[in-house]
């Protein structure tokens, strides 16, 4: 049965296309494939797993075409990042508002 690997950073992508057999978990599919090699960075205890974007566990059992993603934790959650940005524009906006008040 035939499964992709796929495991992303900011600045590079690891993708590898592997034969398994039939009733390979997902946790087995990446002791043989070498992205723990390339990245010993992953620890299965901190990132998690999916397969299409769909959360899964060590012990899921793959099927044939599946793309296993290792996902790395974000530093903050994206909701967080876009408020953070939105109160830095807000409070650019003020002050330009104000300057330009004072040069009137």
């Amino acid at each position: 049965m035939h499964i992709s690997i796929v495991y992303a950073l900011p600045n590079e992508q690891f993708l590898e296309s592997l034969d398994v057999a039939e009733g390979t978990t997902a946790e087995e599919a990446l002791q043989a494939s070498t992205v723990l090699e390339k990245f010993p960075e992953i620890d299965l205890a901190v990132n998690k797993l999916g397969i299409y974007a769909k959360l899964i566990k060590a012990t899921q059992v793959l099927e044939n075409g599946d793309r296993l993603e290792i996902y790395r934790p974000l530093p903050r959650k994206p909701r967080d990042a876009h408020a953070v940005e939105d109160k830095k524009a807000r409070i650019r906006a003020r002050k330009e508002s104000r300057a330009a008040g004072d040069e009137a």
